[in-house]
């Protein structure tokens, strides 16, 4: 346990004037207000505050920051108020307190809104002071280390949230460590088994890495030595979770993987970094293409380094990053490390220009309304692989791996963007797809009359090029939506000889807007125009009930490929009697997230809330839906991939696996590779998302299966 005098300790190493009275102060404040208050692992709360300040130390951060991480809890748990913080430990403490109380979670409707909105809540702290999220990272770095005691679908949802949210927030503020111990942890409740089978491996050969570590590290030292330089060289194993994305990303299992150690030298100036890189080169052989400098073009979070990989000693694959000891401490502590804040003024400003991602995100905060959209944006600007292009006038951008010329165009001005037309990469035209590349010098093509294209959203990557051509389809759309709307409410009006322009001047449409929660006529069409609601329904709001009695129109009977069905097992927000179906690009199962989306003259479709197609799509399209409760639906079909050993009787192992799960198999694709592996794609029938991840687990556990997966396409 973590005592007092041990962050007093931290603090004094890197700040020998700090106030620590004031950090005293808390200390008792804080005990005094969680007396008698436990956590579920039965020790006293006052533990958790104390680790929070001691990681906020470790982070080497001021004497207000690590108070309060002391006191982040007192007004959320405790009696304590605002004003009460203020008068004992002055408005910055307590402005920093409030602003991680205010991430603290609340209710909403949906799991999408109730995450978009924490994020919010999180980005309008953080614009106040960024200190706010540094205090949150701690808090929950600390939460994960002891999730055990908390019931397992809590641990899931906790998981899943670090994984998603807080783990590449970390890796955006550049603090490293936080972010390794937060995918690790988190990959440890959310795939426990494949955690510890590959804990357990890494383990079994740990004797064994430490031991070429150190050959390496006297081969390199002696280099350095000969050379006269002077350098620090270490060796560590990578963290379990990106061993783990390797072996996904590669297809491959842990003995397959070769790079499992990286070998970091640290020397005093930017020019020794590159003799080193030299001395390695000609050392051991390098790889080609698996060498990058960060150094000369820094990372968003601004990291620097060079990485290389070679074959090391042995034949074996080996990751070698140099950096001075500068880099290394911005690397490890990220903003933490550049530090520079002032009475009363808020953050460095030079230093928030290093983190363009973190203003954008504020800017999205209040343009994008609809909870999936803002989300979807979020997580683009959370997991960039980047890639550096340079303007004709040789300026550096980054960009999401994958970007292409829209996405460039985009980033230069909207206006750009909507007339890109083309583009010339190093001189030479290539396509709107055409992905760019490190190096590349990109040049846009415009003509004055064009416009974008709804397929851009299928190739674009980043967040702002996604938003801009959505925010223009919309206004497209909704223009287009008004005028159908007018055209058929004006087409049933005059069924009852209404006159719709009457209507229209005597404030009767205005009147019906409002009842149904819209602002304006044109809100009313719109919806209309959608397929949102039915011209009868706003009739139904104008004429007594009595004059509603329109003569039957016979029955037309389209032709079609889809058979629409019955709502049956899924709940319509605001709608009944509704036809529906369920996509066929994601295959929705009992238990998925999903969202629903109006679609003319076909009822409404089920996708999944990731579904490609549900990410992409026009957010005034979608509706709420629900699985209904007690309401069993017919068996769904879905597709897993599984990746195996070709060995003999493996197969058979497999389809045993699936049907003593009371899955049936429908239809089955198997493929044997050159090197040995299985292919293997099985369509089965299963009930709902506990059936389909019972059976997924029971073919996991077959021995020489090495991945499974569901396909949602």
């Amino acid at each position: 346990m973590i005592r007092l005098n041990d962050i007093l300790d931290k603090v004094s190493s890197y700040n020998p004037t700090a106030d620590l009275d004031l950090i005293r102060k808390a200390y008792v404040f804080c005990a005094k207000v969680h007396l008698g208050q436990t956590r579920l692992s039965g020790e006293p709360y006052l533990v958790h505050p104390m680790e929070v300040a001691a990681l906020l130390a470790d982070l080497r951060l001021d004497v207000s920051t690590v108070v309060t991480g002391l006191l982040h809890d007192t007004i959320e748990d405790t009696l304590t108020t605002r004003e009460e913080l203020e008068t004992l430990f002055g408005a910055e403490v307590a402005n920093m307190v409030d602003g991680v109380t205010k991430i603290s979670k609340i209710h909403f409707k949906t799991k999408e809104e109730r995450q978009a909105e924490n994020f919010r809540k999180m980005l309008l702290a953080m614009s106040n002071d960024i200190r706010v999220i540094l205090v949150k990272l701690a808090d929950r770095l600390h939460n994960m280390r002891t999730l055990q005691y908390q019931p397992e679908n809590k641990q899931r949802s906790v998981a899943q949230e670090t994984m998603d949210i807080y783990a590449p927030l970390a890796n955006r503020l550049g603090i490293s460590w936080i972010k390794s111990e937060l995918e690790d942890l988190s990959f440890r409740y959310l795939n426990p088994e494949i955690y510890y089978d590959l804990a357990n491996k890494v383990a079994r050969k740990k004797k064994e890495r430490e031991t070429y570590v150190d050959e390496v590290k006297q081969i390199i030292i002696q280099k350095l030595d000969e050379h006269g330089i002077k350098g620090e060289v270490s060796g560590r194993s990578k963290h379990l979770y990106s061993i783990y994305r390797k072996m996904e990303s590669r297809n491959v299992d842990i003995d397959q993987i070769y790079d499992l150690i990286a070998i970091r030298v640290q020397v005093e100036d930017l020019r020794e970094c590159y003799e080193v890189l030299g001395i390695i080169h000609s050392t051991w052989k390098p790889i080609p293409g698996r060498f990058k400098d960060y150094v000369a073009m820094p990372k968003g979070n601004m990291y620097q380094s060079l990485h290389t990989t070679v074959i090391g000693p042995f034949g074996d694959r080996m990751e070698v990053q140099i950096r001075t000891s500068e880099m290394h401490r911005v690397a490890e502590a990220g903003i933490a490390a550049h530090w520079k804040y002032k009475e009363g003024k808020g953050y460095d400003e030079k230093e928030v220009k290093r983190f363009a991602w973190l203003r954008q995100l504020l800017e999205w905060q209040n343009e994008l309304q609809d909870s999936r959209e803002f989300m979807d944006s979020v997580k683009f600007e959370l997991f960039p692989e980047e890639v550096y292009i340079f303007t004709p006038k040789g300026d550096v951008k980054s960009f999401p791996k994958g970007s292409t010329p829209i996405d460039f165009a985009f980033s230069v001005h909207t206006d750009i963007g909507h007339r890109c037309v083309g583009a010339k990469v190093n001189g030479k035209l290539v396509p709107l797809k055409y992905e760019l590349k490190i190096g590349d010098i990109v040049e846009v093509i415009t003509a004055p009359h064009h416009t974008p294209s709804k397929d851009w959203l299928k190739i674009v990557k980043t967040s702002r090029a996604r938003n801009k051509i959505r925010g223009w389809i919309k206004t497209e759309e909704r223009t287009r939506s008004i005028t159908l709307g007018r055209e058929i409410c004006e087409k049933e009006f005059r069924r009852y000889s209404q006159n719709f322009n009457k209507l229209l001047k005597t404030g009767e449409l205005k009147r019906a807007a409002a009842e149904f929660g819209f602002n304006a006529e044109d809100d009313l069409l719109a919806a209309v125009g959608f397929g949102k609601l039915s011209a009868s329904q706003i009739l139904g709001k104008i004429l007594p009930a009595d004059k509603i009695q329109a003569p039957v129109a016979p029955k037309v009977t389209r032709p079609g490929k889809v058979k629409l069905k019955p709502a049956g097992a899924i709940e319509i927000s605001g709608m009944a009697d509704v036809l529906v179906r369920f996509g066929k690009c994601c295959n929705p199962v009992p238990g998925d997230d999903i969202v629903g989306f109006i679609t003319r003259g076909r009822g409404v479709t089920i996708h999944t809330a990731d579904c490609s197609f549900a990410l992409d799509s026009d957010p005034e399209r979608r509706i709420d839906v629900a699985w209904s409760k007690g309401k069993p639906s017919a068996a769904q079909s879905v597709k897993i991939r599984v990746s195996c050993h070709d060995e003999k009787g493996i197969l058979a192992n497999i389809t045993q696996a699936i049907t003593n799960c009371e899955a049936n198999i429908v239809s089955a694709s198997i493929q044997s590779t050159i090197d040995k592996r299985g292919l293997n794609v099985f369509e089965v029938h299963v009930a709902d998302l506990t059936h389909l991840n019972r059976v997924m687990n029971s073919v996991m556990k077959v021995k020489g299966v090495i991945k499974v997966e569901r396909l949602k396409s």
